[in-house]
């Protein structure tokens, strides 16, 4: 059995190309994301993106972020090996609208805001809006949990390397930068 820090190390990439992987689809291939019929929303990608090349023992970080910011720095770091390290994602779901960073080494989901609940009025109402909280706190874990489900069957599969990659691949060299 590998030491957790063994473990942690040799498989860390993989938070990194699942992260890339969701931009991709967000991008250009919204069909790869299976969700059950309760949870299809809109996934897009929110206002930061942070992207890391690792070559000889030094890691490079680009960081994107503002509204309405211009990815080409971060396509042109995808062009040169990066994958994304952490990615804010917007989830929007008929009204309720989720947002939320991503943290590709150990999928924490960070800085999450769920839609608001009714205010309490009376502290008989404190349960039940603790509960309703908690609740919409799931929707964002099921919804990544959903999404990692899926990365890894494709990862596993021979699709990865006869299909996705090369998807990806062409996505990134065919971006404007």
């Amino acid at each position: 059995m590998l030491d957790v820090s063994v473990s942690y190390n040799r498989y860390r990439f993989l938070g990194a190309e699942f992260l890339t992987w969701v931009w991709y689809v967000i991008e250009r291939d919204r069909g790869q994301i299976k969700v059950p019929e309760n949870m299809r929303g809109i996934l897009t990608v929110g206002n930061r993106v942070v992207i890391e090349n690792s070559r000889n023992d030094t890691v490079q970080q680009i960081t994107i972020r503002g509204d309405n910011a211009d990815m080409g720095e971060g396509m042109l770091a995808l062009k040169k090996g990066g994958l994304a390290t952490k990615l804010s994602l917007e989830y929007t779901l008929g009204e309720q609208e989720w947002r939320f960073t991503l943290k590709g080494d150990s999928l924490d989901v960070t800085g999450l805001k769920t839609p608001t609940v009714a205010p309490v009025e009376t502290s008989d109402e404190i349960e039940g809006a603790a509960l309703e909280k908690t609740a919409l706190c799931e929707v964002v874990i099921d919804l990544v949990d959903a999404l990692f489900n899926r990365f890894i069957k494709l990862r596993v599969s021979d699709d990865w390397e006869n299909e996705v990659v090369p998807k990806i691949r062409k996505w990134i060299m065919d971006a404007k930068t």
